[in-house]
């Protein structure tokens, strides 16, 4: 039976998590590392929707998703990982995803407090997958798995060691590598699942056809990452990491060229003004639109438009 829609419950801080797990206050009130295996969590403590005011990294030995495209699987068995930032909404409240809540065999809960004075704080906002969604966690392969499982019992291992002044720098240079390794695995999903990226290209290519073709422009104006992003699925930060593995330009730089190339061809195939132009394209203002197509061409649309006259 389907659950009441609820507001999503709000985790202040990592105390606040490990009060609703049942577990004793954790050692640092800024960074923590719960051991799957060491410690059993009620999964009904996070089977809806939540909020956490901290970063959440978990490694989960069994990940459901498995990406197949014809006859090929494009993932691994070997588990994954996810990742959530502060505010983000997590989970849903389908049974499922309460289930998957309690198999997670390591989770690192970081308060951003903790980077403060540090280069890692302003480095986490690059740091894309963590804003992915969970069906686009990171999936493992054995190799991998294993550098990110020495990696958490390093951590594991520094925070259950006896403080002092070298603490915090060792465990931020650990997180840092963590990310890194998980930076450099997501290139390689990107690699391996080319076939599918391909394919959902494609499908970004004939959905921005579609919406300059019906004039969805005139009635909704310029389209958006996050307008194209959920006509396909999937999180603006994954398409945008995704396209830019594929094309070298992320989602924004794509819909601006393809907002150019429509551009060029109506200024060269019709005596529209330039601010008919521009409103045909999306655009409230037509010095918008100048201002974009001089940025990408070194020409103003009036100067073009000239090119063929």
């Amino acid at each position: 039976m389907k659950r009441n829609e609820t507001n999503p419950h709000k985790f202040q801080s990592i105390s606040d998590a490990y009060q609703a797990f049942g577990l004793p206050k954790p050692r640092h009130p800024l960074i923590s590392l719960i051991n799957g295996a060491d410690i059993q969590i009620n999964p009904n403590v996070l089977s809806g929707s939540h909020v956490l005011n901290f970063y959440k990294i978990s490694y989960k030995p069994r990940l459901s998703g498995k990406l197949k495209y014809g006859q090929h699987y494009y993932d691994f068995d070997g588990g994954g990982m996810l990742f959530a930032a502060p505010n983000q909404v997590i989970g849903s409240n389908s049974e499922e995803d309460g289930d998957a809540a309690a198999c997670s065999l390591y989770t690192l809960l970081i308060h951003p407090d903790f980077f403060l004075s540090y280069p890692l704080a302003k480095k986490m906002k690059h740091y894309g997958f963590f804003s992915y969604s969970t069906n686009e966690a990171l999936h493992l392969a054995d190799d991998e798995k294993e550098t990110i499982i020495s990696i958490f019992r390093m951590i594991e291992k520094e925070l259950n060691s006896r403080i002092d002044d070298f603490s915090q720098d060792v465990i931020i240079s650990q997180i840092e590598l963590l990310l890194n390794f998980a930076n450099r695995f997501y290139k390689r999903q990107f690699i391996t699942r080319k076939a599918v990226n391909n394919d959902l290209l494609e499908k970004l290519e004939e959905l921005l056809d579609d919406y300059f073709n019906n004039e969805a422009s005139l009635r909704q104006g310029v389209p958006t990452v996050a307008y194209l992003a959920e006509h396909l699925n999937l999180s603006s930060s994954y398409l945008s990491d995704m396209l830019r593995s594929l094309t070298g330009q992320n989602a924004q730089q794509h819909i601006h060229g393809k907002l150019i190339e429509k551009a060029k061809e109506i200024l060269s195939t019709t005596s529209l003004s330039i601010s008919e132009v521009a409103y045909a394209l999306g655009f409230e203002y037509s010095q918008s639109f100048s201002k974009l197509f001089k940025n990408k061409t070194n020409l103003s649309p009036l100067e073009f438009r000239k090119l063929f006259n």
